[in-house]
């Protein structure tokens, strides 16, 4: 396998994160977070500290870490250990964080279901139409 530059690495934990890859993620003060992923491609396990990416991938965010394990048992160790400092040190906003992600995706507009575009509410009973109505029999 060929070796990876530290920005390609970053680049595809971003990525891995943005597209919900993460087995775990924690938000830190400061807009940081510190994630767990694993990689289904080489099957690598990292554990990934980083701030807001506000360029949409132009520029590493300052105080990006990652730590690369070739076991994911050894990665969830180092995970705890890190978010136990951080909970220690008050630095810990949320658990199960999803702040901030997809936030450099673009991929288009979200669907939310095949009916969100309908004007029919199911919950709504729309066999009378009664705007307007009680209006009218006051003024007269």
């Amino acid at each position: 396998m060929e070796e990876r530059s530290e920005e390609q690495i970053i680049s595809r934990l971003f990525d891995l994160e943005n597209a919900g890859q993460a087995t775990q993620r924690a938000e830190l003060t400061e807009e940081r977070f510190l994630t767990l992923i694993q990689d289904p491609v080489n099957g690598l396990s990292y554990v990934f500290q980083h701030g807001l990416d506000e360029t949409e991938g132009a520029e590493v965010p300052p105080g990006t870490e990652f730590w690369e394990y070739p076991q994911f048992d050894e990665a969830q160790r180092a995970y705890a250990q890190l978010l136990e400092e951080d909970r220690q040190g008050g630095e810990l906003v949320e658990l199960d964080s999803e702040e901030g992600l997809g936030d450099s995706d673009a991929s288009g507009a979200e669907v939310r279901d095949r009916y969100s575009a309908s004007d029919e509410d199911p919950l709504i009973d729309n066999t009378e139409e009664t705007v307007g109505q009680e209006t009218d029999q006051l003024s007269t």
